[in-house]
């Protein structure tokens, strides 16, 4: 299985690569995650005073890309949360090709609730002008992220995915009604998951991403280690066998819907 998997072509489509965990290795996770598979990552922004580091990622590798955003923990911590301004600055970067992460975890609660749907919102909106999808933390604030998402959708067409989904059934149902992607982590693989897999099969085949939100969340058998990008493959073994697919076709698939979605990541032809 894995020989044949090393001839795929995989995107890990969220992973943070400028976190600490990777300050010392990343040249061999890298080389690690083109051995099994995974030929393109993107690095995500949490903080815009912090933007500067996965844009540098990306500017050294031609197969990493980036997005720029506030984290929901940082909506308070970050003095430019709500800066609209700052924010389409920082993502006019060529390799830019996504707003986030942004959203709402009420299970930390780290920053206040209001301030986090203000720093959502002025994300959205430099999203949808911007042309850019917005990647999207939604924890424990199923209803009230459905409720911003269809309330800014109402306001001016923009694209999107539910990042390292976790949420319940219902949220996915409004998130894929407007036209958002779900993007699976290594939380598919755990044990305890027989209900996020069930949520998994009934997503659309064309609306599928897979992840790896390391260096958090890494699946069996690395549990408890730091994740990977090169990880991204078992999760899409398992999505794979949710689906009824084989890995090969799973890959064809995911990679098709993340480069549909961040759109910047394709080959500009020329005219």
């Amino acid at each position: 299985m894995s020989q044949t998997l090393q001839t795929l072509s995989i995107i890990d489509s969220h992973a943070h690569l400028d976190y600490p965990q990777f300050a010392e290795q990343l040249p061999d996770v890298i080389a690690r995650a083109a051995e099994l598979g995974v030929t393109e990552i993107i690095s995500i922004g949490v903080r815009l005073d912090t933007a500067h580091k996965p844009r540098q990622l990306a500017e050294s590798y031609d197969n990493i890309w980036f997005s720029v955003g506030i984290h929901p923990h940082e909506a308070e911590k970050d003095p430019q949360a709500c800066d609209y301004n700052a924010l389409v600055k920082l993502a006019s970067h060529d390799k830019c090709v996504a707003i986030g992460e942004a959203g709402l975890d009420y299970f930390y609660d780290y920053a206040p609730r209001q301030a986090q749907a203000d720093s959502f919102r002025t994300q959205i909106r430099a999203a949808r002008d911007l042309g850019l999808p917005i990647i999207v933390h939604a924890r424990d604030a199923d209803e009230d992220m459905a409720d911003i998402l269809e309330s800014e959708m109402e306001k001016g067409a923009f694209k999107g995915v539910l990042h390292c989904f976790s949420s319940g059934a219902k949220l996915a149902e409004r998130a894929l009604n407007i036209g958002f992607y779900i993007s699976f982590s290594g939380i598919l693989t755990f044990n305890k998951s027989e209900e996020l897999r069930q949520i998994a099969k009934n997503v659309p085949l064309d609306r599928l991403l897979v992840e790896t939100d390391s260096p958090y969340l890494a699946p069996p058998p690395h549990r408890g280690k730091t994740n990977e990008p090169g990880f991204t493959r078992y999760v899409l073994n398992c999505l794979a066998g949710v689906k009824g697919l084989d890995a090969a076709e799973m890959a064809a698939l995911t990679r098709e819907n993340t480069l549909a979605l961040f759109d910047k990541m394709q080959p500009k032809t020329k005219g």
